[in-house]
């Protein structure tokens, strides 16, 4: 009998991966909002926009490459595309430090995410032997772990070239690189349903699923409107305490607990399930929203950063797994592309809204907002549970 808690050797690959790809990724994401806002100039708004652009931009190509992924029965071409055409564009804005330059870079960046994604999540999900919580925890702690490596990397850079943003971005080709060495050993098996080979279809796909995911990718969809990109809360912890090496900490220190504890999580999901966890995750949401919305502490949001990873474990990689258990092997690309695609429309009208909230009324609104949506959707999902219309 194989061992349930045994990552395979694929799984590794991909992580380190994504440890690479996020440890360059993540040493620009904190910074850019920061390099935008003080160096060039760019307001709240016109930030929330770019980040919205950005991952509308990933979700509309996840859709698609999940359903052209499942048509073809093809996923690690698409994985290497992706991950190297990331790669070439984060160092742009570092050679052109202009507005539209990183509006481009962090748009292409996210082209190569969407072509990647869900083809990715397939290949993790055909590794699993019944431990799909404990495959997607792990690779979320391994992507995480990058987004430990990146920021921590960005701060030693502030602190030694002050204010040398342009110097980060050309730093970051180094795991750029390493990131597509890997990815080159990305092997997967042959056709894997030859029977659906190129007669998969959004029709298909619909009549075949069931009414748990259905509700599943309501929930997640309403969830991404009020989950806007995470560099609000950066801008928020930058703006109480003044300092681009505070705000930094804070995040780099959310990414030390998520990665800690995807993994750990993400097994408990496997012996308890998948929704109870992801619920208690949206509690976790709601109550550090709420912290963001009515502090003005610097050592609370920084208590705040540390909540709000376990959040992130609780939900990122067991909303995947969730779905990869609900879906027929052959329609797996298509589902998770389909809920990416959803929630990145639902990210960028939250960022934009969140923008728009905090330039006309201050942060507090727009957190609040957040804080009281996700607690509704838990217990929506509580009543959806106890009438047995989920797992």
């Amino acid at each position: 009998m194989k061992n349930k808690s045994r990552i395979p050797t694929s799984v590794w690959i991909l992580g380190l991966v994504s440890l690479f790809t996020d440890f360059a990724s993540e040493m620009l994401y904190p910074i850019t909002p920061l390099f935008l806002s003080a160096t060039l100039g760019a307001s709240m708004s016109l930030i929330g926009l770019i980040e919205g652009i950005a991952e509308v931009t990933a979700g509309l190509l996840k859709g698609y490459f999940g359903l052209l992924s499942d048509k073809i029965q093809r996923r690690s071409i698409f994985v290497k595309i992706g991950y190297t055409l990331s790669a070439i564009v984060k160092p742009l804005p570092g050679f052109l430090p202009f507005i539209p330059t990183v509006i481009s870079s962090r748009v292409i960046d996210r082209i190569g995410k969407g072509i990647r994604t869900a083809p990715r999540d397939f290949l993790l999900a055909a590794a699993s032997t019944n431990n799909t919580g404990a495959i997607f925890g792990f690779h979320r702690g391994m992507d995480t772990l990058g987004a430990v490596l990146g920021p921590m990397t960005a701060l030693i850079l502030l602190n030694y070239f002050t204010g040398n943003y342009i110097l980060i971005y050309f730093a970051a080709v180094v795991p750029s690189l390493l990131a597509v060495m890997f990815v080159f050993l990305v092997k997967e098996k042959g056709s894997f349903n030859i029977q659906v080979k190129h007669k998969i279809s959004i029709k298909l796909f619909w009549s075949e699923t069931t009414s748990e995911f259905k509700l599943l990718l309501t929930i997640l969809t309403l969830f991404s409107i009020v989950n806007s990109s995470d560099v609000f809360l950066i801008l928020k912890t930058q703006n109480i305490s003044g300092s681009d090496t505070a705000a930094l900490l804070g995040y780099i220190l959310f990414n030390v607990v998520y990665a800690l504890s995807s993994y750990p999580i993400g097994r408990i999901s496997d012996q308890l399930s998948k929704s109870k966890v992801y619920i208690a995750g949206l509690f976790v949401f709601s109550i550090v929203y709420l912290g963001f919305g009515i502090s003005s502490s610097y050592l609370i949001n920084i208590v705040l950063f540390c909540i709000y990873g376990i959040y992130a474990a609780s939900t990122e990689g067991i909303s995947k797994a969730w779905i990869s258990d609900l879906i027929p092997s052959h329609l797996r690309g298509t589902a998770i592309g389909l809920v990416t695609t959803f929630s990145s429309f639902g990210v960028m009208l939250g960022s934009m809204l969140t923008g728009i909230l905090w330039d006309s009324f201050g942060y507090n609104v727009p957190f609040l907002i957040s804080s009281i949506v996700s607690l509704m959707l838990g217990i929506i999902l509580i009543f959806l549970k106890k009438n047995r219309l989920i797992r």
